[in-house]
Formats: structure tokens, C-alpha cells, sequence
């Protein structure tokens, strides 16, 4: 759904989560989450490694962004578009590459 449709109050599809389509709902319906509520206290990272895992493939460092923000959206952030966490997924990678 569009960040800025969201309504906190009327959440009980995963599909009422910011950024969160059909296909996305799915890889999150696959991981075992059936509910936006079932995202409190989810690693993003974990969950991006786990459905790489699952689908035997590297998936998009976006769907990254996409679970950073389902995931902090339920721990009480604001809704935001998925690009909004592109950057600093960036840095991370980049600070990691140095490290």
C-alpha cells in the first residue's frame, strides 16, 4: 500500500502495510508472517537472509529496504516509502566492504 494511505488503525491485512503488494505479502506469507502484527520485533536482515534461503535465489537488495520498512513501521516509525531506507542500507554495505 501507499505510505501515504496507511492507516495504523485499520491494520489486519499484510497488504495494508506500507509498501506491501501482492508478491510482497507473499514472500512474507512464506517466511511465516500472517499478519502485521507478527513483524513486531523481526530483523529485517534476518528476514531478507531467510527468504534468500528459501527462494534459492539473492533477492533484491530493495526487498532489504522494503522489509526495513514494514519492520519499522511496526515498531512505531512512521510510514515511508521503501527508497527511504535505500541509503542508508547503502552506507552499511559500504561501512561493511571496509570493515
Amino acid at each position: 500500500m501507499n505510505p501515504a494511505k496507511v492507516d495504523r488503525a485499520r491494520l489486519v491485512r499484510l497488504e495494508d502495510l506500507p509498501n506491501i503488494g501482492t508478491a510482497t505479502a507473499g514472500d512474507l506469507r512464506r517466511l511465516g508472517i500472517r499478519t502485521p502484527a507478527d513483524l513486531v520485533g523481526q530483523d529485517a536482515h534476518e528476514l531478507y537472509d531467510r527468504l534468500c534461503l528459501l527462494s534459492g535465489l539473492r533477492q533484491d537488495p530493495c526487498v532489504l529496504d522494503v522489509l526495513q520498512s514494514v519492520v519499522r513501521f511496526m515498531a512505531g516509525e512512521p510510514a515511508r516509502p521503501w527508497w527511504y531506507y535505500s541509503g542508508e542500507r547503502k552506507r552499511a554495505q559500504a561501512a561493511a566492504r571496509k570493515a
